[in-house]
């Protein structure tokens, strides 16, 4: 039988997003938090860089503003932004007031430069503040006694109740707990999806694993649009060593002074940009892409032995203690980097509310499309944005439940009198490879026409085989994961078909100017979404 829970909001996701969406919910509000691992797995933890807010008066709204707009290429929405920057110092202020504290130097704030910024307004702690803003949060999410945790858990599918043709709300969500084999059934009267991004269908990422776009899958599967989800943005650094694949060089690396360079020494990022290194994270991407294609050669280098062995010890003892782990002193030699899968820009669309085309659905962090990031991330808004808009959501749900009803209509139990155990799993095995590989060679960094077909192909096969799949065998974790990945690589191609341009981060060779209107790419569901077997006829349009 089915275990079934009961809340007032179910969180889906433990990282900045998801905790602090809880937190700002008030103490009479019952939450139920669940992590896909334990509470320390996502992409918050790993976070580098910092958080990029106006916090000098030197530095301006306005700037910020400005910054933003040109790294995200025409599309990010002015209003959006606009919200963002605006609220940054009083997140930042949320955090101080937690117990967080932020690198000084003397009795002021300690700020960073990253690409794309036209000041030094990026706060941080050392190079691992994602790890500091999580810890920050987690302590504050477990002294309040309203917000409860269920770690180990992966969401499968959202629960909606169609009140007439118009109206669907969710009313909780199915769950998997990999430990019992069992589904449990969770029943809320508001959910927030905060799953994080979908990098995992890249081949090379940067991301932890659990970044597999369940959140925007299981979205865009209840009945909600997706926007620019051609938008993947690759950072350009991610260590090349067989012991570390996917750990991230922080761009503040480059913002205090790093060189990138060839193997023979030599520089290579003035002929691409005028800014260099501090160029916006596409242009730099593109610029190691094409180097390393061009040459032949593995990898590219990043080059601190310039600063001062001190600075370096300062500012960056995460990465040199890493480094050092294997064998590279990053105070002598240079690092071998190469670009990975960091962040979708895209996701589920949502308006300033977090609010999702699905009544009580909300998504806030990198699962949400807000518009702020257009079509290239400007370097550190993502916590901003995370916080930001997770006070937002918080507001929104806590005045929403104040006004509404408890929900009557009931849950069906989750199903599985006519599925028996695989014994096929190296068939989810071979599918997973396969949608990676192919995703990195045909819709990477550099697309085409051509390419992109050729991936359009083979996803419609692996839809074919994973429904059989789905449709006859109890699921497990991989199988969850590789379907929700299905829908999200189809939403990437489509978007990346649609877009006859070349903008920010979805740089074909066909298309390869930018066309002089602007627009977002949307994407209607079918009709019914759940029946991954229909032809992909969602339309993708911009507003």
């Amino acid at each position: 039988m089915t275990l079934r829970y009961e809340t007032d909001v179910l969180v889906i996701g433990s990282g900045a997003a998801g905790l602090a969406s809880a937190i700002n919910l008030p103490p009479h509000v019952n939450v139920l938090v669940i992590s896909k691992e334990d509470m320390t797995a996502g992409s918050t933890n790993r976070a580098q860089g910092g958080i990029a807010a106006v916090t000098d008066e030197d530095d301006s709204t306005d700037s910020h503003y400005t910054d933003t707009l040109m790294a995200g290429a025409g599309l990010c929405d002015p209003n959006a932004v606009r919200f963002v920057v605006q609220n940054g110092a009083s997140a930042v202020n949320d955090l101080i007031e937690m117990g967080l504290q932020f690198d000084r130097q003397k009795s002021e704030l300690h700020r960073t430069n990253e690409g794309g910024h036209s000041h030094r307004r990026v706060l941080h702690v050392a190079d691992a503040t994602g790890r500091a803003i999580a810890s920050t949060l987690i302590e504050e999410a477990r002294n309040r006694s309203s917000i409860e945790f269920m770690n180990d858990r992966i969401a499968v599918e959202l629960i909606t109740h169609q009140a007439d043709e118009k109206a669907k709300r969710v009313v909780g969500a199915y769950v998997y707990d990999p430990n019992t084999d069992r589904v449990e059934c969770i029943r809320a009267r508001s959910v927030v999806l905060a799953t994080g991004g979908a990098s995992k269908v890249y081949l090379y990422t940067s991301n932890p694993d659990t970044c597999t776009g369940d959140g925007i899958a299981m979205a865009w599967r209840a009945g909600c649009r997706l926007s620019n989800m051609e938008f993947n943005q690759f950072h350009p650094t991610c260590l090349y060593h067989p012991e570390a694949r996917s750990f991230l060089i922080s761009e503040a690396v480059r913002g205090e002074g790093g060189k990138l360079r060839l193997p023979d020494g030599s520089t290579f990022m003035h002929r691409f940009d005028k800014r260099q290194e501090l160029a916006s994270r596409d242009i730099v991407a593109r610029a190691i892409d094409y180097e390393i294609k061009r040459l032949g050669i593995e990898c590219v280098y990043l080059d601190l032995t310039d600063l001062s062995t001190s600075s370096i010890e300062t500012h960056f003892p995460t990465i040199l203690q890493r480094l050092l782990d294997i064998g590279v002193d990053i105070r002598k030699e240079p690092i071998p980097v190469v670009p990975a899968a960091h962040y979708t820009c895209g996701g589920v669309l949502v308006d300033r509310h977090g609010r999702t085309d699905v009544d009580a659905l909300y998504a806030v962090g990198e699962v949400a499309c807000t518009g702020v990031h257009g079509a290239n991330r400007l370097a550190s808004n993502s916590l901003l944005e995370c916080l930001v808009y997770a006070k937002s959501v918080a507001h929104h749900i806590a005045e929403s439940l104040a006004n509404t009803l408890p929900l009557e209509s009931d849950i069906k139990e989750w199903d599985e009198s006519r599925v028996t155990n695989s014994d096929e799993n190296v068939v989810l095995t071979h599918n997973w490879m396969e949608l990676r590989r192919f995703m990195w060679d045909y819709v990477g960094i550099v697309r085409t026409d051509n390419r992109l077909e050729r991936a359009a192909n083979r996803i419609n096969l692996l839809k074919r085989e994973v429904h059989e799949f789905y449709s006859h065998y109890r699921i497990n974790s991989d199988l969850i994961e590789l379907r929700n990945l299905i829908n999200v690589a189809e939403a990437i191609v489509r978007g990346a078909q649609w877009r006859k341009e070349s903008r920010g981060l979805h740089y074909t060779l066909d298309y390869p100017e930018q066309l002089r209107d602007a627009q977002p790419s949307i994407q209607y569901p079918p009709e019914d979404p759940l029946d991954v077997l229909q032809p992909a006829v969602a339309i993708v349009q911009g507003t």
